[in-house]
């Protein structure tokens, strides 16, 4: 943004951040901006503001940023009618597509310790924020991300055929506790998501923001980069905190609720996690899992034979698309080798006609590992 000394952000940020580690941002009540971001659906965002106008706190306690991610001028000025109406709400733009710019955007612009990440198609429940800083305040030092509960708004019903475990490819999370991230406190695999998920600001900033190859744009389906940022957050010696008292609700598009959708999402996904490795600086994870991938997905390659809108063989068919996404992932930056195993390799995975995923930038918005960081706290 303009304005802004990026590099004198990156000082305050680390004084800020040592601080923190310190335990001395304590004993005050943290101050927070609510961040949300939208891509031309001005009537989701117009319930989500609705959701922030009653709460609990009172107005006067938070600000809201909305982001206009490369919306349409109809878009544009739908929102700014909107936001006109909330005193403490204010409307920025982002002509770079993908909601990491949009959240990196909305970060820069907020002054104040956290920010508060809701989805444009989210509602804060009414006491939403006085939660938040409950929790925090029950942290000495306060935590670097912590993620709640996100419970469904069904737009249409959940589909007979669509597998129990891949409720949260939805981003629904409904488990009941609280504790640490990546400990034996909270179920394996449980993870922040953007939906619903709080952020300190300073060290969110030092750190680089949101990796903006990840995120959803350009008709990709990429994720993870919430979690990316909860992890690295984590491993610099923040806690990374789940408190099912933090609740949003998730209005579930109609227009998920198909086969089309699922496989696309999974496939993504797979790919998704090969990058946020790399990311994290564990490529070697990406190698030790790709042989087992390899073998799924030669195993359930016949139910990729079925109609794209079939919901015959769903269990395999999903299990097919996350191994596609992986391979060719963990194979994109490999295309210069000339090896006869890289060829038959390539080969292999491009015979069904699946898009090979672009090379990716992985080192951008992600930084490198910094050896000089603190053992983190779990």
């Amino acid at each position: 943004m303009q304005g802004h000394d990026r590099n004198g952000m990156r000082d305050t940020a680390s004084e800020a951040a040592r601080l923190a580690r310190a335990g001395r941002q304590t004993g005050r009540v943290p101050s927070i901006t609510v961040c949300l971001v939208t891509h031309n659906r001005p009537h989701y965002v117009r319930s989500c503001l609705d959701s922030l106008r009653v709460q609990t706190v009172g107005l006067d306690r938070f600000d809201v940023i909305v982001v206009d991610s490369c919306g349409t001028p109809e878009t544009g000025a739908a929102l700014r009618g909107m936001v006109a109406t909330l005193p403490n709400a204010r409307l920025l733009r982002v002509d770079r597509p993908g909601a990491s710019a949009a959240r990196n955007m909305g970060a820069e612009d907020s002054d104040r310790d956290f920010l508060a990440y809701l989805d444009d198609d989210a509602l804060a429940m009414p006491d939403w924020l006085e939660r938040i800083q409950e929790v925090i305040q029950e942290h000495d030092p306060w935590p670097g991300v912590i993620g709640g509960k996100v419970l469904p708004v069904w737009e249409k019903p959940l589909p007979d055929w669509w597998p129990e475990s891949l409720r949260g490819v939805l981003s629904i999370i409904d488990w009941e506790g609280r504790g640490e991230f990546r400990t034996k406190a909270i179920p394996a695999g449980l993870e922040p998501y953007g939906v619903n998920m709080v952020v300190q600001r300073l060290p969110l900033l030092e750190m680089g923001g949101f990796a903006d190859r990840l995120g959803r744009f350009a008709g990709l389906l990429l994720s993870d980069e919430d979690v990316q940022v909860g992890w690295k957050l984590q491993d610099r010696g923040y806690s990374a905190w789940y408190d099912s008292r933090l609740v949003v609700r998730h209005q579930i598009q109609a227009t998920r609720m198909n086969p089309e959708w699922l496989m696309k999402r999974l496939y993504w996904q797979g790919a998704s996690t090969v990058a946020t490795r790399r990311m994290l600086g564990q490529p070697e994870q990406v190698w030790r899992e790709f042989p087992r991938r390899l073998v799924v997905e030669m195993l359930t390659s016949v139910a990729g034979l079925l109609p794209a809108s079939s919901t015959r063989l769903v269990p395999l068919r999903w299990r097919l698309a996350y191994a596609q996404g992986f391979t060719r992932m963990a194979l994109a930056n490999e295309q210069k080798k000339r090896s006869l195993p890289g060829r038959a390799l390539r080969a292999l995975i491009r015979r069904d006609g699946t898009p090979i995923v672009p090379v990716m930038d992985i080192g951008a918005r992600a930084g490198v590992p910094d050896p000089a960081r603190p053992e983190a706290r779990r």
